[in-house]
């Protein structure tokens, strides 16, 4: 009788940190690495779609190409829309006509895709998959990684959304009660790090957002969320459950950095680890392919 163990893949985000889990995506691309499924969380959504995608190094090519262009991220964009990140030019301009996004292969990819963006009125993650990345996936993907504060609420389907890190920045859970009980982990943070309580956030977002007080609710306690998920991966890795892919040491670049060498050096960190533990990620992925039980 066969039996198959179904690996998938965890993103969590952190704004430009992701660049670290961009190197990660094109060392699996290039090893010919895959995965039964997928979840993105924030900048892990709009990295990681590359990887369903099969464009190795799209996304830093582009962020290196973009960085410092007013069209892109800047603090004129959101003075003068709400949102740093450039809507019109980073969704539309850029995947459609400057760096093309291979909307046909990421269609035709049959790796199952999941977002995950914050319902900011009933204070839950809403967890979509993303089988077109035209259109709605494309507003999904951006709802994922919608910082407070630095973007405008995004309305989809009925639903107000923002960040997929509010509510469920490291989605292993969720992944795994989708069947894929194995799962690689790609966080932005080393090992030891723990979150902190965020006490000046949670008031500055009560006055920033407040038609939806939840959000400032979600902020304040989302340090403990995020320490117990970090728990919980710890304890799925220790039972080999998880294959954990994290930096080493806390990476020297902001959310929003716009240092080309910065970008490029966390871009490498990422690679570097990969590279380092590439024996033991084909070792845990190949645990998961078909096996022949009695």
């Amino acid at each position: 009788m066969e039996t198959v163990q179904k690996t998938g893949l965890v993103l969590e985000g952190g704004g430009m940190r992701s660049m670290f889990t961009n190197g990660v995506l094109d060392i699996l691309m290039q090893e010919g690495i895959q995965m039964d499924a997928m979840v993105g969380v924030s900048a892990g959504t709009l990295f990681g779609c590359n990887y369903k995608s099969r464009q190795q190094g799209r996304a830093l090519r582009y962020n290196m190409r973009f960085t410092g262009d007013s069209r892109y991220m800047s603090w004129k964009s959101w003075f003068s829309t709400g949102d740093f990140v450039n809507v019109p030019f980073s969704y539309e301009t850029l995947p459609y006509h400057l760096d093309p996004f291979d909307f046909d292969t990421f269609h035709d990819n049959p790796m199952p895709f999941w977002s995950v963006s914050t319902d900011i009125v009933n204070a839950r993650p809403v967890y979509t998959q993303i089988r077109d990345a035209r259109g709605t996936g494309l507003q999904y993907m951006r709802a994922s990684a919608s910082m407070p504060f630095f973007a405008r609420p995004v309305h989809l389907d009925g639903q107000v959304l923002l960040d997929g890190g509010i509510s469920d920045s490291i989605p292993l859970r969720f992944l795994q009660e989708q069947g894929y009980r194995r799962c690689v982990v790609v966080l932005t943070q080393p090992p030891t790090y723990r979150k902190t309580r965020a006490r000046l956030v949670y008031w500055f977002l009560r006055f920033w957002c407040h038609r939806y007080p939840q959000i400032a609710r979600m902020m304040d306690i989302r340090h403990e969320v995020y320490n117990a998920q970090l728990d919980y991966v710890a304890r799925q890795a220790a039972e080999g459950n998880a294959l954990l892919i994290c930096p080493d040491r806390p990476l020297d670049i902001g959310r929003l950095e716009m240092n080309r060498q910065k970008i490029q050096a966390i871009y490498d960190a990422g690679r570097e680890k990969t590279l380092q533990m590439l024996d033991e990620i084909r070792r845990f992925v190949s645990a998961g392919q078909p096996q022949t039980s009695e």
